[in-house]
């Protein structure tokens, strides 16, 4: 099929023939592969398949190629659609179309229920809503600053744009003037609970262009009309599309019914069907090829992602015996200084309204085409951030731990099913936060990044591991959260009086730091109660007991090897700035209990929320001060 790249002002009409007979191919391939896996979603597969066909046999993508540099990109957000995706990235030979027929939500299959970016030709995992278009403004503003000339199209369902996570990113791309985003709402005014007029109202033209987009209708089914809307010419602000569309479309008893938005049909009906489009009802074979694909299963399309890094750490900033800071601000220079040493790789930096706060206002002023405001947007932002970095860079997120975490951990998530390469940096967690009181005291983060596999979580002891551990995030690959307080922290110093993070220590990600040697009693320690365990260390050596202290930094990787050399004191202690059944204590005991016989473990940390006052005084009230520290520990040994 001839590739037009949307340049000819109408759609040549031999292209017009092959796409209209791919579309009625592709109908009948989405109801025989929701029907082998007895699920699936027909409906809007159907009623999206004329955008789909359009989209991938028209752009600027390659699918001997799908990954060259400068392609177009084209972001589904509605992956329930999949069936449809297969369909045509099949017929358009991305991949074998007949293994996307006959293993559909097969186990152990490549083409999952929701559409899975490893496939050639698929940009983004989704489905789970209100995200893509988010998604593709992050590719946007990353192409854009690497000079890539492309277009990108994002293609959503209309009941998704219920979702507020819509209205955030529909802002962004109007004040960043994204003029090569096209948004393409699939308008079959039906959702699973039926018209989406009454499950809940919208005027999504007055809502747009409210927002200062220019706002299109088209016959969604019309590959003619279709294809001029479709066309990025003169284009001079982000669009939307509005495609009327009918769910079902093809089918005359599945036309404009919400039923089957999301129900493979019966045998009968499936009969019926097949019969209506004139395809061939090859369902017993299919079915017999489906039941031993796991058998003579082929080469899975699974590949390790590709990340885009910064090479160059730069030159790590040491801050001496006695300086008092808080490890916030040492972030904000070490990401000026990586900058810096990149000047043609400087990464992308995203802020909700709080510069001043995280620290990032310095980069801002010296790096404004690299910062981006995103105002008070949490969700775009954590979304947008992170799929930025599936075009070519690196980003980082800055904001306070209860948003950019407990508030976003959906955001997260998908973050981390598409394996971006994200670095969050989030200020103001624990009790440190103070008179902010307990809606801004972040205590969950931990908890909530362990449950996220492909995130690496760093709690920093002091400004100079706060230094290293942002150099060491910016140059490795994947996503990290790098969480800290507000206070200014004393210096971690070695036992002779040097700063223990100085110029040759090196920041290794999962390595506990051993602050002190001892033989009774361990204590580890997370963060900002580092400096506290090595004061109640001293208070417990002059009485007589021999105390060992470690950093704990990187809270959701502890080694089995570290763990077993914690077997032969006699007690171990955890102190931590955040709730105790979901942090570092939690994530010791985790350890503890697969090894057999272990020492005694206490934990100490926040039992409970905390209340507005000086951060110190909520540290005395849940026992966090050293001296309390080592009195629980005097008690625990009898």
């Amino acid at each position: 099929m001839k590739r037009t790249n949307f340049i000819p002002p109408a759609l040549p009409a031999a292209v017009e023939k092959e796409l209209q007979n791919l579309c009625h191919e592709a109908r009948g391939n989405i109801l025989k592969m929701t029907s082998l896996a007895a699920s699936g979603h027909p409906g809007g597969s159907m009623s999206s398949l004329e955008i789909f066909a359009l989209l991938w046999s028209q752009a600027n993508v390659n699918p001997e190629k799908p990954s060259m540099a400068g392609r177009d990109r084209i972001v589904v957000s509605h992956g329930h659609t999949s069936p449809g995706v297969y369909s045509v990235l099949g017929a358009l030979n991305f991949f074998d179309l007949n293994e996307a027929v006959v293993s559909f939500r097969l186990a152990g299959s490549d083409f999952e229920g929701h559409i899975e970016r490893h496939l050639p030709g698929i940009e983004l995992t989704s489905g789970n809503l209100g995200q893509g278009l988010s998604a593709a403004i992050g590719m946007g503003i990353a192409g854009r600053s690497n000079g890539v000339k492309n277009h990108i199209w994002v293609v959503a369902g209309d009941g998704e744009n219920q979702k507020g996570q819509i209205s955030e990113a529909r802002r962004f791309a109007s004040k960043y003037m994204l003029n090569n985003l096209t948004y393409v709402i699939d308008l079959n005014h039906l959702q699973i609970s039926g018209d989406t007029a009454d499950v809940m109202p919208m005027n999504l033209r007055a809502e747009f262009e409210a927002s200062g987009w220019d706002v299109t209708e088209t016959d969604g089914h019309d590959l003619n009309d279709l294809y001029k809307a479709l066309r990025p010419e003169g284009q001079k602000k982000p669009r939307l599309i509005l495609a009327r569309t009918v769910m079902g479309k093809g089918v005359s008893f599945m036309e404009n019914k919400a039923g089957f938005h999301g129900r493979a049909l019966k045998k009968d009906e499936l009969t019926q069907a097949l019969k209506e489009l004139n395809i061939e009802n090859n369902m017993e074979e299919l079915a017999a090829e489906r039941k031993i694909f796991l058998k003579n299963r082929k080469t899975s399309c699974r590949e390790e992602p590709v990340y885009h890094l910064i090479n160059n750490a730069g030159d790590p900033i040491t801050y001496s015996t006695g300086h008092k800071g808080d490890n916030r601000s040492a972030w904000g220079k070490a990401l000026v200084s990586l900058a810096d040493a990149n000047s043609d790789n400087i990464p992308l930096v995203f802020d909700c309204d709080l510069a001043g706060s995280v620290k990032t206002a310095e980069f801002a002023q010296k790096y404004p085409g690299h910062f981006f405001q995103t105002g008070i947007m949490e969700h775009h932002a954590a979304t947008m951030a992170g799929c930025a970095t599936l075009a070519d860079k690196v980003a980082f997120w800055s904001d306070f731990g209860v948003f950019a975490i407990d508030e976003t951990f959906n955001q997260h998530r998908l973050n981390d099913i598409n394996h971006t390469n994200l670095k969050v940096v989030a200020t103001h967690c624990g009790l440190d936060v103070g008179p902010d009181g307990k809606t801004h005291h972040s205590i969950k983060y931990v908890g909530l990044m362990r449950a996220l596999p492909n995130y690496r979580t760093i709690v920093p002891a002091d400004p100079n591991q706060t230094d290293r551990a942002v150099r060491h995030a910016a140059t490795n690959p994947g996503n990290y959260f790098i969480a800290m307080g507000r206070s200014k922290l004393h210096t971690i110093e070695k036992e002779n009086g040097t700063p223990f993070f100085d110029e040759n220590y090196e920041f290794t990600y999962g390595k506990a730091d051993k602050f002190r040697s001892g033989t009774d009693v361990a204590i580890l320690a997370m963060g900002s109660t580092s400096g506290k365990a090595i004061l109640a260390a001293q208070i417990l050596e002059i009485g007589g007991v021999s105390t060992g202290v470690w950093g704990i930094s990187c809270p959701t990787e502890i080694s089995e090897e570290f763990i077993r050399n914690l077997l032969n004191f006699k007690h171990i202690i955890t102190v931590e700035d955040h709730d105790t059944e979901t942090g570092l204590g939690a994530g010791i005991a985790l350890s503890l209990s697969g090894i057999g016989s272990t020492p005694p473990l206490t934990r100490i940390g926040v039992t409970n929320y905390g209340m507005s006052g000086d951060a110190e005084d909520l540290y005395t009230l849940q026992g966090l001060q050293p001296e309390q520290i080592a009195e629980t520990i005097i008690e625990k040994l009898g």
